[in-house]
């Protein structure tokens, strides 16, 4: 047990004597060095230096007397003074590399993401450092997994808009329910995604082939614009549908299949049209 909880205190920036040290202070205290080594079993050569270490550290306090005792810092207080010391850490961390953001970004790739799980842990990412507005086209069941951190970025003041295949109700979006989900997953191949962040990055690809679905997330400004567009395009179908429906449904026939036949292609390349019915 005792084992364990040294090593716990070796990832709290302890040397192995420093965590003895600690641990014998907490069994008994206040203590002298010499007591402290032989409790802990740090040898009497190294006990004062240990000793200063931490107290210079503030992990334990030690009293001006001709015989100094040591006293230990609270678990407690030992916790949050590393926490504060983290968070210290990381945001001095942060204002160092945060010149380096926008080079290291790399504004003309694009990266590639394979997996569903890998695809959407991207997405999540980019919806959290959302400022403006999030466009998303996405299926309900994909679409389930972002309703949290998606909620969050509402709450933020963040616009959240919706293309949803199948029944989506998320309250604190915007939502447009496409009808067609499983004709466009049969004209398509699978389940896709289309996301947009502040029109500044886009993640885009198929995510329903578990580990071998791919995607493309980039910042390139020639192609966020387009790729932006064919969600905003998707909605302005939706609307004038909305409106028109008998008009262009005699035209173009139901749900416009006479459209979607003429210029569908199968997942391969092939020409599609006796699947789309």
């Amino acid at each position: 047990m005792k084992t364990d909880i040294i090593a716990i205190l070796q990832e709290l920036k302890f040397t192995e004597y420093e965590a003895k040290a600690y641990l014998a202070l907490l069994e008994k205290s206040p203590l002298s060095g010499y007591a402290i080594s032989l409790n802990s079993g740090v040898p009497r050569s190294k006990i004062y230096e240990v000793l200063n270490g931490m107290v210079a550290r503030g992990d334990i306090l030690v009293s001006q007397e001709n015989t100094p005792q040591y006293f230990p810092l609270s678990p407690k207080e030992l916790i949050a003074q590393r926490k504060r010391d983290a968070e210290k850490t990381y945001q001095t961390a942060h204002k160092a590399l945060k010149k380096f953001e926008v080079s290291s970004q790399n504004r003309g790739n694009i990266w590639n993401i394979s997996g569903h799980e890998a695809i959407l842990a991207r997405v999540k990412e980019k919806i959290k450092d959302a400022k403006r507005r999030i466009l998303l086209e996405i299926w309900q069941e994909d679409a389930q997994e972002l309703g949290d951190v998606l909620e969050k970025a509402s709450q933020r003041g963040v616009d959240i808009i919706i293309v949803s295949y199948g029944e989506l109700k998320f309250d604190f979006a915007t939502i447009y329910q496409h009808h067609l989900s499983e004709e466009i997953t049969i004209e398509s191949g699978g389940r896709w995604i289309v996301f947009s962040v502040d029109d500044e990055e886009i993640v885009a690809g198929i995510i329903s082939l578990g580990d071998e679905s791919r995607a493309a997330w980039t910042a390139h400004p020639g192609l966020i614009k387009p790729i932006s567009e064919i969600i905003i395009h998707d909605i302005y179908i939706m609307e004038i549908m909305k409106i028109f429906r008998k008009e262009l449904e005699e035209e173009f026939g139901p749900n416009l299949i006479k459209l979607r036949n003429k210029f569908a292609l199968g997942p391969h390349g092939e020409k599609n049209i006796s699947r789309i019915k």
